[in-house]
């Protein structure tokens, strides 16, 4: 060993700058090596810690509750899901199979619940993709496309006009602004309305929310405020939307009634507005106006969860109580009658119905 270290020594400064360079490239390597494979086995630990947890939360998402509410959000919550992954021309069937009327110029459908009218961002699925799917469905492939005559909120359910050709769609929308057709919406509302019948007429206006979620919400904007106990009239705002909601209650518990809705105007969001805001009772499942302030799960009394056999960690899958349950438009020609459209509850309102014990009333 003593021998070859002379002799390594013995050698020109350039050849042993050369011997150490290469025992020094090859120590690098070594090193290299075994820190990429601790970093390989690293991510491999990583990746399958991943793929461990998304088949748990798999699992978990396929495990159906025992209690039936329970079930029924699961339910709600995968066909949510499912309703924006669903083929086009599957969706037409299942619309056509729950047509209401359907006559020489109009179609009428059950809007389910979850399916936005129109596309926008992240929105796979919507009526208007599906309207010329549908009609060569209906009459044929040279069919022309339906045509939408009104619109519903996304989570919005029930009554929903279609015309077959432009001059009837014109027409229909022209009775829905002059306030010739007669809307009948139910909604379950938290809280019980005081008076039990009568009617909201406050403007309404969009605001921005400031805060940690900075949005947008329709708010009232009333033309009247208290000063010192008298009421003042104000100036109305010029971005104000007038706005008039009837409303009886059908039928009540001490902490929640059923209620039928008849809007007069149609301002974006009105009823949600005008029971939130105006009322004081938001619809049953409004998570966006039932605070002002914040976007959040809709906070409920241990009553409510209790009957409804609910958390409320598990509040933010309950879905809205707002039925489009009538229209009625007046006769659109000289030969044809009045025509009354009326659409079944949702199989959830009617559960959420009969756990809270709200009774529906008699047909009239």
């Amino acid at each position: 060993m003593a021998a070859s270290a002379r002799s390594v020594l013995s050698l020109p400064a350039q050849d042993i700058c050369r011997i150490w360079g290469r025992h020094f490239d090859l120590a690098s390597k070594c090193s290299c090596s075994a820190t990429a494979a601790a970093r390989s086995l690293t991510a491999q630990r990583l990746a399958e810690k991943l793929r461990t947890e998304k088949q748990e939360q798999k699992a978990k998402e396929k495990e159906v509750p025992r209690d039936p509410v329970q079930r029924r959000v699961h339910e709600l919550i995968r066909y949510t899901k499912q309703l924006q992954n669903v083929h086009p021309n599957v969706l037409s069937k299942a619309l056509k199979r729950g047509i209401l009327h359907q006559d020489k110029d109009l179609i009428v459908i059950n809007k389910p619940y979850g399916l936005p009218v129109h596309g926008g961002p992240g929105v796979k699925s919507c009526i208007t993709d599906i309207l010329p799917i549908l009609a060569k469905m209906l009459f044929g492939h040279k069919a022309e496309p339906l045509h939408l005559c009104h619109r519903l909120d996304k989570e919005t359910t029930g009554v929903m006009i279609l015309a077959r050709d432009k001059e009837m769609a014109h027409q229909v929308q022209e009775l829905f602004k002059t306030r010739q057709v007669t809307k009948k919406y139910w909604a379950i509302c938290v809280g019980v309305p005081m008076p039990s019948a009568g009617m909201i007429d406050i403007p309404i206006i969009e605001k921005e929310v400031q805060g940690q979620q900075q949005h947008h919400k329709m708010t009232l904007a009333p033309n009247y405020r208290l000063e010192n106990g008298k009421t003042v009239k104000v100036r109305p705002n010029r971005h104000a939307h007038i706005a008039v909601t009837q409303y009886r209650v059908l039928s009540s518990t001490l902490t929640c009634a059923l209620l039928e809705l008849q809007p007069v105007t149609g301002v974006k969001h009105q009823l949600r507005v005008h029971l939130a805001f105006g009322l004081g009772c938001p619809v049953l499942g409004d998570h966006k106006y039932s605070d002002w302030n914040k976007l959040a799960p809709q906070k409920l009394s241990v009553g409510i969860l209790k009957k409804l056999g609910l958390e409320q960690a598990k509040t933010r899958y309950l879905p809205l109580h707002l039925h489009a349950q009538q229209l009625t438009l007046p006769p659109l020609g000289p030969e044809s009658e009045e025509l009354n459209l009326v659409c079944k509850l949702p199989r959830y309102f009617l559960h959420s119905l009969l756990r809270l014990g709200l009774e529906i009333p008699e047909k009239d």
